[in-house]
């Protein structure tokens, strides 16, 4: 790899980080407006969370709750860039290809767990007892969708025999071939599992506003909370173009890539409008049932069809 190579791979990975931020903040912006407009009032604009985290990030903290209080927040967004790194935004794109590798699907399952499993340790330190009920509620459901999620990926890892996410990308190449139509309960039990990922009720049980006042995050202001909302936008874009590519054959351009990850957003976002919030227990059991099936009767259709 030569240094132009390197040079456009840096600067298709700045470019494709903000752009995650944006674009994930804007959607969760677009939550909040129709949101509003379901329950017959007005929400703020769609740019307003990006308005909070600027202003978020020029305000001082003078709260100290030890080491990891400080370091939460940075292994949360570190855990988005990283596994926005290794998820290609475009097909066919020297751009926008970032890092990909035979056996990158397995690095995301696991670097995915990464920043929840940071925001934990930091609300843990902070001892407020709302960030540590919502950090126990958190991990609990993260045990739950889990499972389907992973067994979703190991029918599409047997169906196209790598482990690589650009190879089930270009497997893809036509409509008809897209993994929704041609491995649909793997599918299935993915878009379950998102809902526990997206953390909208009624899955919202690890931050509960009303019953835990938000949750792990309860303690973090300024440009705490402030990279907690960046690395929440980041690792929602990131979600939902893992999605995209996964079943939808990826995308080759902006337009279809926003109309795609917008199509899968608003599962769980009409989902969350119109559903009260799960107990943990609910959520936990709700993964552990059909979604779970679905996931295990993908894997024995994909080997059926061998």
């Amino acid at each position: 790899m030569d240094i132009n190579e390197i040079l456009i791979k840096t600067a298709g990975f700045l470019a494709t980080v903000l752009t995650a931020f944006f674009v994930g903040l804007v959607y969760v912006g677009f939550n909040r407006m129709i949101t509003a407009r379901v329950q017959n009032r007005f929400g703020p604009p769609f740019y307003q969370n990006i308005l909070d985290v600027v202003k978020l990030y020029s305000k001082e903290t003078a709260i100290q709750h030890g080491v990891m209080h400080h370091l939460g927040p940075a292994f949360m967004i570190t855990a988005s860039v990283t596994a926005l790194l290794f998820i290609p935004v475009f097909r066919d794109s020297t751009f926008f290809a970032n890092l990909t590798f035979d056996g990158d699907l397995i690095f995301l399952v696991y670097i995915m767990v990464f920043g929840q499993l940071g925001m934990a340790l930091g609300a843990g330190q902070t001892g407020n007892p709302n960030s540590a009920i919502g950090v126990s509620r958190g991990l609990s459901q993260i045990v739950g969708y889990e499972i389907p999620f992973v067994l979703s990926l190991v029918a599409l890892m047997i169906a196209y025999d790598t482990t690589s996410l650009h190879e089930i990308m270009k497997a893809q190449d036509s409509i008809g071939n897209y993994a929704i139509f041609q491995h649909p309960f793997a599918f299935i039990a993915a878009m379950l599992a998102f809902l526990g990922m997206a953390t909208y009720t009624p899955f919202d049980v690890p931050f509960a506003p009303s019953e835990l006042a938000s949750g792990p995050p309860s303690e973090f202001g300024g440009k705490y909370l402030a990279m907690m909302m960046s690395s929440g936008g980041i690792f929602a874009f990131a979600k939902l173009v893992l999605y995209t590519d996964l079943f939808l054959g990826g995308a080759t351009n902006v337009f279809e890539l926003l109309l795609k990850a917008f199509g899968i957003y608003l599962f769980p976002m009409l989902i969350g409008i119109v559903t009260p919030r799960f107990r943990t227990e609910h959520a936990v059991r709700f993964f552990w049932g059909w979604p779970t099936f679905f996931g295990i009767l993908g894997i024995l259709m994909v080997v059926w069809n061998k």
